[in-house]
């Protein structure tokens, strides 16, 4: 039985994640952990787990084996560091940490005597094989653009599945000898920001903010006569489970500090 702390346990996410937990047979949820707690909207929504606690500090007195962190970039990058000085394996679905940040956590997770983490910008299924997709089909157009469509009370843009999308499609265009994509032919702009923000590899990322929408993206590639589209829908916060559990089972056998689902599903 492992068990298994959640940051952030009272947000719509970590709400949803404790229950899963607390549904799975080989998981126990040993500690759930908000600051927020009691007055957050999701509050009355976490399972029972002992007594929802507003302090990091709780889950070294439950036990933890591993710590599930849904919460804030600032809060995250703190909960992570807390979990490698503790002995806590850790896997993180919060979006917006900074490249100084990862390095941050490369540093404390890397040496062998620490334990493992696992982040992911996406722990939809779905999601890790439209990257996967995208990275496959980018050495044979001459051009992308992605666009991410999130709910409207997301904080960070573009997504961290969008930049994840950007950075391993550029990635795959420099390995097979393509290179960036041409430069942007659009000389006016009437509205500001109206070609979005540009990438790596030239690839325009835009983001779309809206009620309604839970996580969404879609990758547009072109070339002579010819467009590919990949799209891809969380339409409910239930999508990340699968992911999630996955990682949670699997991050102490991986060690060192790892970004996405790709190793565990074996693509």
């Amino acid at each position: 039985m492992i068990r298994v702390g959640v940051l952030g346990a009272c947000g719509k996410m970590g709400a949803t994640v404790c229950t899963a937990i607390a549904a799975a047979e080989d998981l126990e949820l040993a500690a759930a952990i908000d600051p927020k707690f009691p007055d957050a909207p999701s509050a009355g929504l976490v399972p029972a787990a002992g007594v929802v606690s507003r302090s990091i500090a709780a889950l070294q007195r439950a036990a933890v084996d591993v710590a599930i962190d849904f919460t804030t970039p600032t809060a995250a990058l703190e909960n992570l560091e807390w979990c490698a000085s503790h002995g806590v394996h850790a896997v993180c679905g919060t979006t917006g940490i900074d490249a100084v940040g990862l390095d941050r956590l490369r540093a404390v997770f890397g040496p062998p005597d620490r334990p493992n983490a696992i982040l992911a910008p996406n722990f939809s299924i779905s999601a890790v094989v439209m990257m996967r997709l995208a990275e496959l089909a980018a050495p044979f157009f001459d051009g992308a653009e992605v666009i991410e469509l999130h709910h409207d009370q997301k904080k960070d843009a573009p997504s961290g599945t969008a930049l994840e999308t950007v950075r391993r499609i550029a990635a795959a265009r420099e390995v097979s000898g393509r290179g960036s994509f041409g430069p942007d032919p659009t000389t006016t702009v009437s509205c500001e920001g109206a070609r979005g923000g540009a990438g790596a590899a030239g690839i325009r990322v835009h983001s779309v903010r809206l009620a309604g929408l839970v996580a969404h993206q879609e990758v547009l590639f072109g070339g002579p006569g010819q467009t590919l589209l990949i799209r891809q829908d969380s339409i409910d916060r239930t999508s990340f489970v699968p992911g999630v559990l996955l990682a949670t089972r699997r991050v102490a056998s991986t060690p060192g500090f790892s970004i996405g689902l790709d190793t565990l599903l074996g693509i």
